[in-house]
Order: structure tokens, then sequence, then C-alpha cells
């Protein structure tokens, strides 16, 4: 390959890169957020009862010059209880001593290790 055809191909990359990255973001955030769902759907995370702490967990991704981010998270009160647990009095007063049902923590390596893979093809596929 000529210092030329790498300079094309290249070329060719750097505006493919872009979308081949929030494709690859895009799908780790929803493998993440079914990751922490399956996680929050009993012990040793917590419980289901309605379900609706569990759905509540969703996965944004906004597109950002050449890539894109992805927030897992949940609007639901009781989220960071659940994670960490709770020691004490809240603001009515109730005394809590509720242990930790780590369900978010479990996943990140498995996040990890998937944002990492998916990275590794879109550079693979802008390259091709």
């Amino acid at each position: 390959m000529t210092p030329d055809e790498l300079a094309e191909r290249l070329e060719r990359a750097s505006t493919r890169i872009g979308p081949a990255i929030a494709r690859g973001v895009q799908h780790t955030g929803e493998l993440g957020k079914a990751r922490i769902r399956g996680n929050a759907s009993g012990r040793p995370g917590p419980n289901v009862i309605t379900g609706a702490y569990r759905n509540s967990w969703q996965a944004e991704t906004r597109r950002i010059p050449h890539g894109a981010i992805c927030t897992l998270g949940t609007m639901a009160p009781q989220g960071r209880r659940l994670e960490f647990g709770f020691v004490g009095t809240d603001s009515l007063g109730r005394s809590f001593n509720q242990p930790p049902f780590p369900h978010v923590q479990p996943a990140l390596p498995f996040i990890g290790d998937t944002l990492m893979a998916q990275m590794r093809l879109a550079v693979a596929e802008v390259l091709l």
C-alpha cells in the first residue's frame, strides 16, 4: 500500500468513524440497560414487586462530533437506596436498616467489555 492509498483510506475512515462509534455506543447502552434490569429482577439484586422500578431504567444516547455518549440511569427515587442500602432516619422520620441490593455495579464489567468490543468492531468496519 502506497502512502497515498493509506492517506485515502484513512480519510474515508475519518468520515465513517463517528456513525460507527454511535451505533456501538447505542448498542452497548441497550445491552447495559437489559443487564441492569435483569440484575434488578431478584436476589442478590432487589426483588420485583410491580416491575415499575426495573422498567424505570433507561439508556439515552446522544450523538457528539465523531461519536456518541450514552447515559444509563433511572429517575426512580429508590434507585440509590436499592443499590447502596440505607441505614438511618429518612425525611419523614422513619427508621431504616435496609441492606444494599447491588444491581448496577455487577453490570459494569459487562458494559465495559461490551463497549470495548463495539469500539473494536467500529474501527474494523471503517478500515475495511
